[in-house]
């Protein structure tokens, strides 16, 4: 079939025009109205023609004749999907951000040296066989249900980690808690992902470029939430920041985690409240992309009102299906993945482990100003997908910078590393305060961007042939990816552990 030039987005009120603009006039006001709805947040500025539907697609049946065009996404339903991604990663980004809490009452045990490796791994292993399940049952239930239900039990295992700030308990006791909650919340937090991202798939790229920007921008918030928090404890503790301070007595860490897991809590339910609400309302772009996934087996005539321009296409068997699409996305979902691996295996766990070069600098401190710049420099590199000069839709290219972040790990190695007092002394390399959190930054920026290129390209039928023009296969790829984005995450995570045994040149498993 011939390739059909179309533009990448439609404006708000040309929703129930199928096939573009009849005349003239019509053009003037379409360019009017794409010209407008350009400008909002989650748009592309730069938009440019594209073509969908190459000759070589090898559709299931005949097709339509008409182009696919991605449906347009309001304002408002962005702004949803953007909560949705803060309360997907938000347990993830509260766990990691609370590190010095834990370790503050895990002091003078032997848990205290291994806890955030554990964690790490407890966290993403458990969450990866969770997101296994919650992929495979996928079209069997409600997304919607997914979402309510996982969004629940987050908000109220967030309340029992508020709670423990209040209760002092043995140090055997609180890692077992700690880790059977983050383990809890890894199974919540890995079904709403599926769900979420199968529901913005269907709504098309700028409903999941909203989505992943909210993943990054709730990170920035609670490491925020963190900092203030930080500031104001150890402000009460002494008005002058110096070496008496650091020798904390876990009294700071503790009022700042109060503050952060009460906050996160009220967010999670805000957010379900504000999602459940805006299914109540009359049929537009959250329904739309509902109802394109319950009638796509039910209804292929009314489907293709919905989407404009799909084929008609016989669902495959949900296995294969997600077999094929994991094979003709492999690249992107590696890169990925493989972002991650690198990022996971550094951050926090050795990244926490740097301190300030000043002695006159809380460890609280330097702590939260270092998730800080982390999770900005994440959060640009999100939004630099936002513009179309920076997007690169090349999964050879996105694969290469993926492989480059590997350097950065030495990098941080020769950073003042805090090594065990076994461990044999080595002088650092890079002494610069300023240096380390500007390739902190780097790291930050090299995450968000290489993540946010993969997870676009891989459920974009503007700009991945591979999916051949198939709409049927937009939310399956975007779940896959999900999935290979959590194996990731869980490498990452084991990795950590060599990392550590490369610091303390010891067993990482037990010191």
């Amino acid at each position: 079939m011939p390739g059909h030039a179309i533009q990448d987005r439609l404006p708000l009120t040309t929703i129930s025009q199928r096939h573009g603009p009849e005349s003239s006039e019509d053009t003037e006001d379409f360019d009017k109205g794409f010209d407008t709805h350009s400008r909002t947040m989650f748009s592309t500025e730069d938009s440019e023609p594209i073509v969908v539907g190459d000759s070589d697609c090898d559709y299931d049946s005949e097709p339509s004749g008409i182009p696919y065009v991605t449906p347009p996404l309001d304002v408002w339903v962005a702004w949803i999907y953007f909560m949705l991604g803060c309360t997907f990663l938000l347990s993830w980004n509260v766990l990691i951000t609370a590190t010095p809490f834990f370790l503050a009452r895990l002091d003078g045990s032997a848990l205290r040296g291994t806890f955030t490796s554990y964690m790490s791994i407890a966290i993403t292993a458990s969450g990866l066989i969770f997101l296994a399940h919650s992929t495979a049952t996928s079209k069997q239930s409600s997304s919607f249900h997914r979402i309510i239900i996982s969004s629940i039990w987050l908000s109220v295992l967030m309340f029992l980690l508020f709670l423990s700030t209040f209760i002092h308990s043995a140090p055997g006791v609180f890692f077992a808690f700690v880790i059977l909650n983050g383990i809890m919340q890894a199974g919540c937090a890995s079904h709403l992902g599926t769900a979420i991202y199968a529901e913005a798939a269907l709504l098309g790229s700028p409903c999941v470029q909203a989505l992943m920007t909210g993943q990054a921008a709730v990170a920035v918030v609670v490491s925020g939430v963190q900092f203030i928090s930080a500031v104001g404890s150890t402000w009460n503790v002494s008005h002058e920041f110096d070496a008496t301070v650091n020798a904390s007595d876990g009294i700071a860490e503790e009022h700042a985690a109060r503050v952060l897991f009460g906050t996160s809590a009220a967010f999670i339910i805000a957010t379900t409240v504000v999602y459940a609400w805006s299914k109540t309302l009359p049929l537009g772009g959250m329904r739309a992309g509902e109802t394109r996934q319950a009638r796509r087996s039910t209804d292929t005539e009314e489907l293709r009102g919905l989407i404009s321009a799909t084929p008609v296409i016989s669902l495959p068997d949900n296995k294969s299906q997600l077999m094929r699409v994991f094979k003709a996305n492999f690249i992107y979902e590696f890169s990925g993945a493989y972002v991650y691996v690198v990022t996971l295996a550094v951050f926090p766990p050795i990244t926490i482990a740097i301190s300030s070069t000043n002695p006159s600098m809380h460890p609280l401190l330097f702590s939260a100003i270092h998730f800080i710049v982390f999770n900005v420099g994440d959060l640009l590199g999100r939004h630099l997908c936002s513009y179309q000069r920076f997007m690169l839709w090349s999964e050879r290219r996105v694969l290469i910078i993926t492989l480059l972040r590997t350097l950065f790990i030495p990098l941080f190695l020769v950073c003042n590393v805090q090594r065990p007092s076994s461990a044999p002394v080595i002088p650092p390399i890079i002494t610069s305060d300023f240096l380390f959190m500007l390739i902190l930054g780097l790291f930050g920026v090299s995450n968000g961007y290489v993540s946010t290129l993969s997870m676009l390209g891989a459920s974009s039928l503007d700009h991945n042939a591979r999916l051949k023009g198939r709409q049927e296969d937009v939310d399956v790829a975007a779940t896959v990816a999900n999935f290979c984005v959590n194996v990731g995450l869980a490498v990452g995570s084991m990795a950590s552990f060599a990392a550590r045994g490369a610091i303390c040149d010891c067993n990482p498993f037990i010191e």
